[in-house]
């Protein structure tokens, strides 16, 4: 309560059946989320008390949000201010609830009459439901989101915005999938909802996701369900039943903090044949600064001196850390097709390629003698997009960040569409 009173807090906003939303005097466009020690099920059908329940969500959710900012996913979240409480952009809510479901169990199969529990979504499969208790959270097609007509923040919810939230939606859920794999969870389905930055217009992920918006099953096992569920099925809450599903709350609070590790190492060493491709390699390495990869540069000639690029090579095989060698040489290019040789690592050419002699010089990078598996990427920024695409299949965070880098690829080209749209009209 201290910590809470420093903010300068002012009238509340908003209260939920798990949370309350606080206006902040001294920080204009940012808000208190604050969570209470109260779980419900059923439209609070069913509600009671839970000690301790406050904190345990406001940690699993702001792991989860920096999971998702880290990855490159635009949120709310701005951080952690207390054990029970966030700071986070000032929406005003879109009143929708998305679904995303991996595998059919629960309300789903109630609703869809001859699916069998465990049914594999592939795609994913996505659902809406308007957020509206006093009908059991109806829910909706696209068309009744796209006839409401919702306008929040001075932004009208049209398509685009629907598109943005759908695309969206999946590209959570994928990152939020990959990263609990690591711990041997199957994320089965989640919900999850946006609204509108009061001060930016934009469409952001909102509210919060805890251990209340998804299933989760260990090793894929219902049995071992660790989500609020196991609350809901409960026939007679006592004492002892609620002590459960608070050590399952806490084994999820805890087990998200390990989403936040990375589960390898990685790293590219570029190889230059001259320090005139200096500008070329930096922006190499500046990409995979992006991706959260470690890149070193390195100066060596495969014509002038192999002994020395061989040396180099041994070097970085012989500490264990996954690499990638990416070979920046012009002209004709002998680092690559070497290096490839003489290492079972990956091994990328990215020549720097001049107007002159560009046409010619690829050659050296494309056409390679019989056993060599060299990659050939012209765009500096593409070798190292390809490097960390490598190191992706085996370490969830930089897979993490290429899925959100392609969403917001994709919303960016949505949103510059919709606005040549309006300068057309």
């Amino acid at each position: 309560l201290a910590a809470i009173q420093q903010l300068k807090v002012g009238q509340k906003l908003n209260e939920g059946k798990t949370k309350q939303i606080f206006e902040l005097l001294d920080q204009p466009g940012l808000v208190l989320v604050q969570s209470k020690d109260q779980i419900t099920a059923g439209n609070a059908v069913r509600k009671d008390q839970m000690e301790g329940k406050a904190a345990i969500a406001n940690k699993t959710t702001s792991c989860v949000f920096q999971l998702l900012q880290e990855s490159g996913i635009k949120t709310a979240f701005v951080k952690q201010h207390s054990d029970t409480a966030f700071i986070a952009a000032h929406c005003e809510m879109i009143p929708i609830e998305w679904v995303c479901r991996r595998v059919a169990t629960g309300s789903f199969l109630k609703r869809n009459p001859g699916v069998k529990e465990g049914y594999r979504f592939s795609p994913l499969k996505m659902e809406m439901f308007f957020k509206d208790d006093a009908n059991n959270d109806p829910q909706w097609s696209e068309e009744q989101l796209l006839e409401a007509k919702f306008c929040l923040a001075g932004l009208t919810i049209g398509q685009c915005e629907v598109d943005i939230m759908n695309h969206s939606t999946v590209a959570i859920f994928e990152i939020l999938e990959k990263a609990w794999a690591t711990q041997n969870c199957t994320l089965v389905d989640m919900k999850i909802e946006f609204g509108v930055n009061v001060k930016t217009q934009e469409i952001v992920l909102a509210d919060v996701i805890d251990n209340d918006s998804w299933r989760l099953w260990p090793a894929g096992d219902r049995s071992q369900q660790k989500d609020k569920q196991v609350y809901r099925d409960l026939k007679e809450v006592t004492p002892e039943a609620m002590q459960m599903v608070k050590r399952n709350f806490e084994w999820v609070s805890e087990r998200v903090k390990l989403l936040l590790k990375p589960q390898a190492s990685s790293r590219v060493v570029v190889l230059m044949g001259s320090t005139s491709d200096m500008a070329h390699c930096e922006k190499i390495r500046k990409a995979c600064t992006f991706y959260g990869i470690p890149c070193v540069l390195r100066v060596t000639s495969a014509h002038k001196g192999p002994d020395e690029t061989l040396r180099i090579k041994a070097e970085y095989e012989g500490d264990g850390i996954p690499t990638v060698f990416v070979a920046v040489a012009g002209r004709s290019n002998g680092l690559g097709p070497v290096m490839s040789g003489n290492t079972a690592y990956p091994v990328i050419n990215c020549p720097p390629l001049t107007p002159d002699w560009g046409s010619q010089d690829v050659w050296s990078s494309l056409r390679m003698p019989s056993g060599l598996g060299c990659s050939t990427v012209l765009s500096p920024e593409a070798s190292a997009q390809f490097a960390a695409q490598i190191f992706g299949l085996s370490d969830h965070l930089v897979w993490c960040k290429l899925r959100a880098s392609m969403l917001n690829t994709w919303v960016s080209l949505k949103l510059a569409d919709k606005k040549l749209q309006a300068c057309s009209l």
